[in-house]
């Protein structure tokens, strides 16, 4: 292979499995065993759940603002909250809330594409990429001059460190290898929270798409780990890890490229699923906490509060009356708004004002999200 040059697209980038032998690394056994221990914690905490995918429509927002901005595309949590609590969509008119949303959806779908076949295709990962960037394209051209560059924010900002590969074929070529790495255990049978580490590298170096590749391999990380049985649902959201050491991240997926380092790399993304386990059960526990407590406080002095009702105002944390309807059954506008104020008399829901709008906030759910 020849000497790795930053200027010349990286047409050597070999083909996986890595030719390093990262499973018999003592270290990266070690962080291997501390990693899948946490998953099986959040896996047994998602079952003490009520409805376990609420917590894709809460934790998979957060995860979707934190990954969009590691691209640079920032919205509020405010924003973002009342764009789920609305039905209107085509109202939205912040376009980094749009991206965000789609960020969610995109996860859903491959969700939901998984529940069925349970196999991650080239198809798959195309289809999350269109849904992330409302578009209908497919890989890069290969007359297409993509190239990495340092952000505005860095030294020798736009200076470029990295050129992806570029031909004809060539990309095609590295993501049927990178598939069928993740998707044949007889011919590559390492452990599967191995695989998903080095399979991000790969994405990543391959670069198999215009824009959006970042999110579309995030996501990738989940639906795998789901697809292998390592979550039963996918809500282990490493962003806020990689955001935090973002400049670990990017250091030593370039080590991986220029001097085939794995090590680090691969203890990196061990240690990231491992702390991000740990929040999220954090998060599960507090979130089933405050949910008895609040079931328990509101049933002693709401007739109709319910563990149904209960269950929804923790579904999201902006609540629109017709949520309310929905659960109870009660359409009168005149019930709903007694129904409402209610929540707000006994604090368990605050009113805010936007506009002729006015939604309600389960400030306690939002004090966990953000915490």
């Amino acid at each position: 292979m020849r000497k790795f040059d930053r200027l010349i697209p990286h047409n050597d980038l070999p083909l996986l499995p890595p030719s390093e032998d990262i499973e018999n690394n003592p270290a990266i056994l070690k962080r291997l065993v501390l990693a899948t221990r946490a998953l099986a914690t959040v896996n047994g905490n998602l079952n003490r759940l009520p409805n376990p995918l609420m917590l894709i429509n809460t934790l998979a927002l957060q995860e979707a603002k934190t990954s969009t901005e590691i691209e640079n595309i920032f919205t509020t949590e405010d924003e973002l909250y009342k764009a789920i609590s609305d039905t209107n969509k085509e109202a939205i008119s912040n376009p980094a809330t749009k991206e965000v949303l789609r960020y969610r959806e995109a996860l859903w779908a491959g969700f939901k594409e998984l529940q069925e076949n349970k196999t991650i295709e080239t198809n798959t990962i195309k289809r999350i990429f269109n849904q992330i960037k409302e578009t209908n394209s497919s890989y890069r051209p290969p007359q297409a001059q993509v190239v990495i560059k340092r952000g505005e924010s860095e030294f020798r900002s736009g200076e470029i460190i990295y050129t992806p590969p570029r031909g004809d074929g060539v990309i095609e070529a590295l993501m049927d290898n990178l598939v069928d790495f993740l998707n044949d255990d007889e011919k590559y049978p390492m452990d599967p929270l191995l695989k998903m580490c080095v399979a991000h590298y790969q994405f990543e170096a391959i670069h198999p798409f215009q824009d959006g590749n970042g999110r579309t391999g995030r996501i990738l990380n989940l639906l795998y780990l789901f697809s292998k049985g390592l979550l039963s649902q996918p809500v282990l959201y490493m962003s806020k890890f990689i955001i935090v050491n973002k400049e670990d991240y990017y250091f030593k997926l370039g080590a991986v490229t220029q001097r085939n380092a794995w090590k680090p790399w691969i203890e990196f993304m061990l240690e990231a699923t491992e702390k991000t386990a740990a929040i999220t059960n954090t998060r599960i526990n507090e979130i089933l906490s405050q949910m008895e407590s609040t079931q328990e406080y509101a049933k002693g002095k709401i007739k109709w509060y319910n563990k149904e009702v209960n269950e929804a105002l923790f579904s999201q944390p902006y609540i629109k009356p017709r949520l309310i309807g929905k659960i109870t059954g009660k359409t009168s506008r005149t019930t709903l708004t007694k129904y409402m104020d209610e929540l707000v008399h006994y604090k368990i829901l605050t009113p805010r004002k936007d506009g002729v709008d006015v939604y309600y906030l389960n400030e306690d759910l939002l004090r966990i999200l953000e915490g």
